[in-house]
């Protein structure tokens, strides 16, 4: 839980330049790059230090994550709905689509955080 708050803190440069290129009429500037600073945390951000560990201690690293398989399929079902709002708006941001992907965002955290607390469990497990 701790690291979702540590998360948030360290993506608050990349909203500020968002919203600021966003405000200057590149919308599909600011939504590539909050998806694509995601995919680059998620592909390079984890597996460097994971490489790391595992070449220092030779030993496998253990992804322990209650409802891991529910929060990934919940993720991809909230970029889908992502997208499918920003294609109905024309491809156009307005106040209404940031609404929309913040309700989006904190369904997905709260989902996450009861998944993690194991409130709701997820039938499927790795």
């Amino acid at each position: 839980m701790g690291l979702t708050i540590l998360a948030a803190g360290t993506s608050i440069p990349d909203l500020i330049t968002s919203v600021i290129v966003a405000k200057k009429g590149f919308g599909d500037m600011a939504v590539s790059s909050s998806v694509g600073s995601n995919i680059f945390d998620i592909t390079v951000g984890l597996p460097i230090p994971w490489l790391l560990y595992w070449a220092v201690f030779q030993e496998p690293i253990s992804v322990d994550s209650a409802g891991m398989v529910c929060s990934i399929f919940l993720l991809f079902i909230m970029l889908m709905a992502v997208i499918i709002t920003i294609a109905v708006n024309k491809w156009r941001m307005n106040k209404l689509l940031g609404l929309i992907m913040l309700f989006l965002y904190l369904v997905f955290e709260v989902l996450s955080v009861l998944l993690a607390l194991k409130i709701i469990i997820c039938p499927v497990e790795v």
